[in-house]
């Protein structure tokens, strides 16, 4: 990020870094909001030497930025905050500058600036409205930003309906600014999430099945009809076998591995701690209290010791925020080969147009076409 703000040219990276990712750390809606703190484009600067808690930065470019305010970040995101340490050091800022929270920890007690940047999910937001509520003020600065297509009206709804009134800045290179002018005393309801529904005949070993979610899931309300085509497909195994469910996501799939086989030792690993934290409460409601599972908030298997994983099950993202990538699929793929022991097996669900095959065969030497229909693959590859 270069001459955008008055604290100096910032060193950025996204996490974790990528020679072949051309895509920038921060974008237009970040310089947006550090140009209007700096009140470069209007009246003048934004009082920051209170309590500064920032909500959704994507790769700790807000936090670094405004480090000398010792502000808190709260992330749904691992690798975010792994990026906010990464370009803190990157910058010579010392890490303890920026205190580091997901959206599973209680807030701050005290809020004075409040700074979101606006997710991609509508649920996610009103989530975190919901428990930063309590913590605003009347005196509360209370200002988001996002690319004009990230923001609706049933954005601006949500802000007036739980903080207060809402208005928007005009849009500068594609961006938009969000004001709110909190309410302390405004009746919003109770927390909304987490919500849970019984998966319904046809599901494979999955039918029956309570499924919780926590707010930011994917397809949250219902089962997106890529995972339900891999639960009707999963391979029924028997044993002690280690199984990972990589991306877990509410942890639907890895809850039907261990229904097929109730002697596996189950992984539920994720980067999100919503999805982490629903995958817990999917398994919990279903195998019981006593049940045996591990569940890693992670940068996917990193951390896992090579050669102790006998399955993966996989049905990975190709979206980074709003770009399309599949760069995050071949590294968990790369990650798979190396957890699995030899002979060990990584199943994949995953749209056809995507060509998961290619990558697979450039990386375990072999795939085969498990299962397809006219808009999904399920695709198996062998550890040699």
């Amino acid at each position: 990020m270069n001459d955008v703000t008055t604290w100096g040219e910032l060193d950025l990276a996204r996490f974790p870094e990528d020679p072949r990712d051309r895509l920038r750390a921060w974008d237009a809606a970040d310089e947006y909001l550090l140009r209007h703190l700096e009140g470069i484009d209007d009246d003048g600067p934004t009082d920051l030497s209170g309590n500064v808690v920032v909500v959704g930065d994507r790769w700790g470019t807000l936090a670094t930025a405004l480090a000398g305010s010792r502000p808190t970040q709260i992330s749904d995101s691992f690798l975010t905050q792994q990026a906010t340490l990464a370009n803190l050091e990157r910058n010579g800022i010392a890490t303890a500058a920026v205190r580091l929270l997901s959206t599973r920890d209680a807030p701050t007690d005290r809020i004075d600036v409040l700074l979101i940047r606006v997710p991609k999910s509508l649920a996610l937001l009103e989530d975190q409205l919901h428990r930063l509520a309590p913590q605003v003020h009347a005196g509360t600065v209370v200002i988001g930003t996002g690319m004009v297509k990230e923001i609706h009206t049933s954005t601006l709804r949500l802000f007036e309906r739980i903080l207060g009134t809402t208005r928007t800045s005009l849009a500068a290179k594609k961006a938009r600014l969000i004001f709110c002018t909190p309410e302390p005393a405004l009746a919003r309801g109770p927390l909304p999430w987490p919500r849970s529904y019984t998966l319904p005949a046809g599901t494979g070993a999955a039918s029956g099945l309570t499924v919780t979610n926590h707010a930011g899931i994917f397809c949250a309300d219902r089962l997106d009809i890529g995972t339900r085509f891999f639960l009707q497909q999963l391979p029924r195994r028997h044993g002690p076998e280690r199984v990972v469910d990589l991306g877990c996501g509410n942890g639907v799939v890895g809850t039907a591995a261990a229904v097929i086989n109730p002697e596996a030792q189950i992984l539920f690993a994720d980067e999100s701690f919503q999805a982490v934290a629903s995958a817990e409460a999917t398994f919990r409601a279903n195998a019981g209290p006593d049940a045996k599972a591990e569940f890693l908030v992670g940068d996917g298997l990193t951390g896992v010791a090579e050669g102790t994983v006998d399955l993966v099950l996989n049905n990975p993202p190709f979206h980074s925020h709003q770009a399309t990538t599949d760069a995050t699929a071949r590294r968990m793929f790369t990650e798979s080969r190396d957890a699995l022991r030899s002979g060990g097996e990584l199943w994949v669900v995953g749209n056809r147009h995507l060509r998961y095959h290619v990558a697979l065969r450039r990386i375990f030497g072999n795939s085969e076409v498990m299962a397809s229909d006219p808009k999904f693959v399920v695709l198996r590859a062998v550890k040699r």
